[in-house]
């Protein structure tokens, strides 16, 4: 155990000679994470903050196939440092043991994390850095641990009409200052629309003009952020933001992308509320009535409150 810890923080080289399996695993490290947070059983520690370092190492399992430079294939750095955030912002802690494991078990929610080593010190109690490492695998989880689940997101389909409405600063303003993730999903904009002879083609190019338009609405408030994968929008809603979607990267990679075209680009809402689970759609200034297992309202240009 100690030697494999070792080794988990050792110089790539010296881990490659020491990995004999004929399939060794991917590594995924974040190192010299540091952080100020209130911690320790002895009383001096209550009441004052000091500094945490977390050094990670996620061994996972490699891609199937080519990797295509796709982030969603990956398990990104962010699910590393949102599990370390995580770890510390619910309740204040007295061991670094436990913070250690609360890491560990959070990582291997991950489907393609098969071990992670986690090495936590306190660097403020002394003249070095006082520490744990531990190191936990997949197979060996507490089955009885309840796996992480993000808040369930609302999907607000916006008209080209809705993104000019006199209330649009104010409905920004009004989910800014919600407690709950939000994301943004739009049609075609109101431009001559570029034709193609292959359907292909044509249906690439129409969800690059949704990409266009929802740019276009990020660059009237900064509180939005465009994303166009699954990492980037799970990392936008944990960390607040509203989102826009950009869907043509993630429709065009899907395995079951929806059948609609993008003229009916509100069916790609409902295809991405029901993959990301959201709570609710809201349709703002557009009438869809059609069946789905997401819950549907309507909202017209003049309300208030969207």
């Amino acid at each position: 155990m100690l030697d494999e810890i070792k080794l988990a923080f050792a110089h790539p080289i010296e881990r490659s000679m020491s990995d004999q399996k004929p399939n060794p695993f991917d590594r995924i490290s974040v190192r010299d994470y540091t952080v100020s947070v209130e911690i320790g059983a002895f009383q001096h520690e209550r009441g004052v903050e000091q500094r945490v370092r977390f050094n990670v190492v996620v061994e996972v399992n490699p891609p199937q196939g080519a990797l295509e430079d796709d982030v969603d294939r990956i398990l990104s750095y962010d699910t590393v440092t949102d599990a370390i955030d995580a770890a510390l912002e619910h309740e204040r802690l007295n061991l670094l043991e436990t913070v250690a494991e609360r890491v560990a078990s959070r990582i291997l929610e991950e489907p393609i994390a098969a071990r992670v080593f986690v090495r936590v010190e306190k660097l403020d109690r002394g003249p070095g850095a006082l520490g744990v490492e531990i190191v936990r695998d997949a197979l060996c989880a507490d089955p009885k641990t309840e796996p992480h689940r993000a808040a369930q997101p609302r999907v607000i389909f916006l008209s080209n009409i809705a993104i000019k409405s006199e209330n649009m600063a104010q409905w920004l303003d009004e989910l800014a200052n919600q407690k709950e993730p939000v994301v943004l999903t739009l049609g075609m904009p109101d431009v001559p629309r570029l034709t193609v002879a292959s359907a292909i083609a044509q249906r690439t190019v129409d969800l690059l003009s949704i990409d266009e338009n929802a740019w276009a609405l990020a660059a009237i408030d900064g509180r939005c952020r465009v994303v166009s994968t699954k990492t980037e929008l799970d990392w936008s809603m944990k960390h607040g933001l509203i989102s826009i979607w950009a869907p043509a990267k993630m429709i065009l990679d899907a395995v079951m992308p929806p059948l609609a075209d993008a003229e009916k680009a509100h069916e790609y809402s409902i295809w991405l509320a029901q993959m990301i689970k959201a709570r609710a759609i809201t349709f703002v200034d557009c009438a869809v009535y059609c069946v789905s297992e997401i819950p549907m309202s309507h909202v017209d240009l003049g309300a208030e409150h969207i």
